[in-house]
């Protein structure tokens, strides 16, 4: 009998783990009230983001898809981590997001190419990557930006406008580009010289790593190299090295036309302020919704092309599908219709006591 009884135990408990398996192996299933820790594994995706200096990742990039997912998915856990603008910490962190056994990874690569052989190691242990914002090597399943190259033409075209008639083949400017292990910096540069090349002369050209410090740096080499009163224009890539170049071109006591990206609040000021000329507002809301549906999708095992329409081809060559958003060119005379009218910023935040006549001028009330 005892024998019996212990054939019996085991037979039950053999059931009961398969049937449990069977159920954690739906996903989505009928038992809403169900928050095991296997459920949750199951629909655990991971977000990396490239560095904390621009503002936009922890303030919106983060907040926004953390949001949209909890939206679509209720039963969907986030585990994210930032690589603070360290390339080693950030493959790090790709081995940690395995380690958890998340099913989806977003990825912002901090090194777009040195960053392949984590994603190919994520890809062997079953897991999903979906490149955000810059396009990563190694086999992805989608990619989330803007059309970068587009951005980059923007930009050139708002330092032309702002340079005005000073906008001539022997006029001297200086291009302080993104960091070059960032695949968007190239395609900044590339949009940008596209419209900018025969028109001035680009008389000094350095990458200020995306860091305020750096592009001061460079900015200071260039009025050295050139003079301070023979430069017409400076081309940044984006609002955080505007910063440090304002802060050069103030201390020699010049103010020519300066572009940015990203429209951060301390660049829309200095568009009211007049020590900046132009920067560019991408949505973010945009793009992190369509990265938190497709993260989804995939967790699910749904199609995700009706949200990937298009597609984008990697350093390898390698087709993926993609999702590229517009971006809009912003300048002090449509800060309102911008990033205002859009709740980026409100006024309260842009208007402090130190801008409040610039924005009455311009017409932010």
């Amino acid at each position: 009998m005892h024998a019996m009884t212990r054939r019996i135990v085991v037979g039950t408990a053999a059931v009961s783990i398969a049937l449990t398996m069977a159920a954690c192996g739906k996903a989505g299933g009928d038992d809403k009230g169900s928050s095991s820790s296997g459920d949750k594994a199951n629909k655990s995706i991971g977000l990396l983001l490239p560095e904390n200096a621009t503002t936009r990742y922890e303030k919106f990039d983060k907040p926004l898809i953390e949001k949209k997912i909890a939206e679509l998915c209720p039963d969907c856990n986030v585990q994210y981590d930032n690589a603070a603008g360290d390339p080693a910490k950030q493959a790090q962190q790709v081995s940690s997001m395995i380690a958890k056994g998340v099913k989806v990874l977003i990825l912002d690569a901090q090194d777009s190419t040195g960053i392949k052989s984590s994603v190919q190691a994520a890809v062997d242990k079953g897991i999903k990557v979906v490149a955000y914002d810059r396009l990563a090597e190694g086999p992805i399943s989608a990619y989330v930006s803007y059309d970068n190259e587009k951005i980059g033409e923007l930009q050139g075209q708002a330092l032309l406008d702002a340079m005005g008639p000073k906008a001539t083949p022997s006029a001297n400017v200086v291009m302080i580009n993104g960091d070059p292990a960032d695949p968007n910096a190239a395609m900044f540069k590339a949009g940008a010289h596209k419209i900018l090349d025969g028109k001035v002369k680009i008389a000094y050209e350095q990458s200020g790593l995306w860091k305020d410090t750096v592009a001061a740096q460079k900015m200071s080499a260039a009025i050295t190299q050139l003079g301070k009163n023979n430069i017409a224009g400076v081309y940044s890539a984006n609002d955080g090295m505007a910063g440090g170049i304002a802060t050069s071109l103030k201390g020699q006591g010049i103010n020519p036309p300066l572009t940015g990206q990203d429209a951060e609040l301390a660049g829309v000021q200095r568009l009211l302020s007049g020590t900046q000329t132009s920067t560019i507002y991408k949505p973010y809301a945009p793009e992190a919704d369509a990265t938190a549906e497709i993260a989804v999708d995939l967790v699910n095992g749904k199609d995700f092309k009706s949200v990937a329409d298009t597609t984008a081809k990697q350093v390898g060559g390698a087709e993926i599908p993609a999702k590229l958003l517009p971006a809009f060119s912003v300048t002090k005379a449509n800060i309102k219709d911008t990033v205002v009218k859009d709740g980026l910023y409100t006024k309260d935040q842009i208007c402090t006591t130190d801008f409040a006549s610039a924005c009455a001028a311009a017409g932010i009330s």
